[in-house]
């Protein structure tokens, strides 16, 4: 992992437990694999502890890595990490991306709360006219009661997103995945339905699908326009998910809303006209874990490097076959 985010996520507790769960090499902490030094102190490594930062793991590098048996991953996404090498040498690989999606599901919780009650574009009004007051009534019920929203991906956050939904009074959790049990759905507080039977109806449109061909643009000009008028849309998955131009012609119109903490590209070019829309939030994609909240997956990480030092079987695995649908 790279130097800031090593003294970022081991702290003096975790690297002491890391300590005690592992025979530790002299270079406890490298940023690279390519170093002579590295690949001398790296022969008899078992294990790796990976973060951002890392090298993606290919056959060349492996080949420096022969008694190789696990990668635990000490932060989300795998995917700029592993290889088909990797996989094919039956290395097991972990994830911390169900921790990590705690903060996210967080987030887009707080952004939905706000977004109902459209404090954003309230805010951005306030700024620019100093009468933000006077313009409440041109933007739609400003109301978390009876709130409908819909979520696009039954994942880790979006999950956690229905689950924490319930909180509001009346809330209808419309939930858009193909690959998820309606019964989990259903006992998360969501109901099974098409992206079709969804659009019309939802105040908020929250995404959090994995960025795979099948899902590239999936909320385009057509799914935008089915949305009802002062509708808000919410993505914190994956910027690759939206279309932003048709995006950004639908609320130049005023009609439609957004919380974007992902674009596509990241960051929007300069002249994109989004950045200066008052029913437009950007953030710097910040719903993931930051500062104090990459301790819990080092944590999570180190827990699993627990039950592999114990011989027993790891429990936040990813696989080739899950990573095609995972983020």
């Amino acid at each position: 992992m790279a130097d800031d985010v090593f003294d970022q996520q081991m702290d003096g507790p975790r690297l002491d437990r890391f300590a005690r769960l592992a025979a530790l090499t002299d270079l406890v902490h490298t940023d690279t694999l390519d170093s002579p030094q590295v690949r001398e102190a790296a022969r008899d490594v078992e294990v790796l502890l990976t973060s951002w930062g890392a090298p993606r793991l290919t056959a060349a590098r492996l080949d420096h890595l022969p008694a190789l048996r696990a990668v635990l991953h000490c932060a989300g996404s795998v995917r700029p990490h592993v290889s088909d090498a990797l996989w094919e040498r039956g290395i097991q690989v972990t994830t911390a991306a169900d921790v990590n999606a705690v903060p996210v599901a967080e987030f887009t919780v707080a952004a939905i709360v706000l977004a109902s009650k459209k404090v954003f574009t309230l805010g951005a009004l306030a700024r620019q006219h100093r009468d933000a007051q006077s313009r409440r009534d041109t933007l739609g019920p400003l109301s978390t009661f009876g709130l409908t929203v819909g979520v696009v991906g039954f994942s880790r956050i979006g999950r956690r997103v229905v689950e924490r939904l319930q909180m509001l009074d009346e809330c209808t959790c419309l939930v858009v995945d193909p690959y998820a049990d309606p019964a989990e759905v259903a006992a998360a507080g969501g109901t099974l339905v098409s992206l079709e039977q969804m659009l019309g109806r939802v105040d908020v449109l929250s995404l959090h699908a994995p960025s795979v061909p099948a899902t590239d643009r999936m909320i385009g000009a057509a799914e935008l326009a089915a949305l009802p008028d002062h509708a808000t849309l919410v993505n914190t998955a994956r910027g690759s998910l939206v279309d932003h131009d048709a995006l950004a012609a639908e609320c130049l119109t005023g009609r439609l809303h957004a919380v974007l903490d992902v674009t596509d590209p990241e960051p929007l070019p300069a002249t994109s006209p989004l950045y200066g829309l008052p029913n437009v939030m950007l953030t710097p994609h910040v719903a993931g874990s930051l500062g104090s909240e990459t301790l819990r997956m080092t944590t999570s990480a180190l827990d699993q490097l627990e039950l592999y030092a114990a011989g027993l079987p790891l429990t936040a695995t990813m696989t080739r076959e899950l990573l095609e649908v995972s983020a």
